[in-house]
C-alpha cells in the first residue's frame, strides 16, 4: 500500500509528487491521519491524500 511509505514523512522533509513533477520539490508541513500537507516550490501549499499518492522523498 502506498500510504505505508508516506507514514514515514515528517515535517521538514523534502518530497516530490510523481504525478505532478512540474510542482518541483516540496517541504512536508504536516502528516496527520493520512493527509500530508506539503508546500511545493511551484504550486504552493497542497494537502495530499497519502492513500492516493506515493510521495517521493528527496535527499539533496
Amino acid at each position: 500500500m502506498p500510504h505505508d511509505m508516506n507514514d514515514m514523512l515528517e515535517p521538514g522533509m523534502l518530497v516530490q509528487n510523481p504525478d505532478a513533477p512540474h510542482w518541483g520539490t516540496g517541504q512536508v508541513q504536516s502528516n496527520i491521519g493520512g493527509k500530508v500537507t506539503v508546500n511545493f516550490r511551484e504550486e504552493g501549499k497542497v494537502v495530499i491524500d497519502a492513500r492516493q499518492v506515493m510521495l517521493i522523498p528527496v535527499f539533496e
